[in-house]
């Protein structure tokens, strides 16, 4: 599965209003893109769980691309008290299909709960360096989530597919969850890689990387959803 993430918490360079995330998300699905993970923002560009911009971004993108999975986040820095967090998300008047969840973060119990009370899939997000795994794999209903998605900090090219490697080693096969693996910034393209050589779920946008595999800029998410797609290819 291959996932486009457009904007994250990136202020500049990346789509921000509904209408710019809808139609890169409309061209990064034309290009190859199944699912899509986006960070609502509010009038200043700011990540929001606020209701009504949720509902603005999400159903922007279903009325451009109705086929594809959306996916919002609900990091700890669009709410740092993990009780709002959990209030913003029962106060939804339109649910994504999915939502990612830290485990490092404080709280990150509380939120999947709110999630599951609304029926929204969770992508369980498992950070490297800190302790969410553990964490996550000893929550109860672990093998509940949509997905785990496996986060590479380490944003060097030389040492990020090794820092993957051991993720993976630490979240080993105690579940039965699909996994997405992804890098950022400079980690982006070879944890991708390192993803596609163990038949791994994918992602890519300007949430993740700025640039192509050569360093060049990428000019949009459509250019870096067909290089990742180049590099699925049998």
């Amino acid at each position: 599965m291959l996932q486009v993430c457009p904007n994250g918490s990136r202020t500049k360079d990346v789509p921000v209003t509904p209408e710019e995330v809808a139609a890169e998300v409309r061209a990064a699905t034309d290009v190859g893109a199944e699912d899509a993970h986006l960070h609502p923002k509010d009038d200043a560009g700011t990540d929001t769980l606020d209701a009504f911009h949720v509902a603005e971004t999400v159903t922007a993108v279903r009325a451009t691309t109705p086929s594809i999975h959306v996916g919002i986040t609900t990091g700890a820095w669009t709410a740092p008290d993990p009780g709002e967090r959990a209030a913003l998300i029962r106060s939804w008047t339109v649910l994504p299909d999915h939502a990612s969840v830290n485990f490092h973060e404080s709280g990150a119990e509380l939120v999947a709960e709110a999630l599951f009370e609304r029926g929204v899939a969770i992508e369980a997000g498992l950070f490297s360096g800190t302790e969410a795994v553990e964490r996550f794999l000893h929550w109860p209903h672990a093998h509940h989530v949509l997905r785990i998605l496996a986060e590479v900090t380490d944003t060097d090219p030389v040492t990020a597919p090794g820092t993957a490697k051991a993720l993976l080693h630490d979240i080993g096969t105690r579940h039965d969850r699909p996994i997405l693996l992804h890098g950022e910034d400079g980690g982006a393209w070879p944890v991708l890689r390192l993803a596609v050589r163990h038949n791994l779920d994918v992602r890519i946008g300007l949430e993740d990387t700025l640039t192509l595999p050569d360093g060049s800029p990428a000019c949009d998410n459509a250019a870096l959803i067909q290089t990742a797609r180049a590099l699925l290819a049998p």
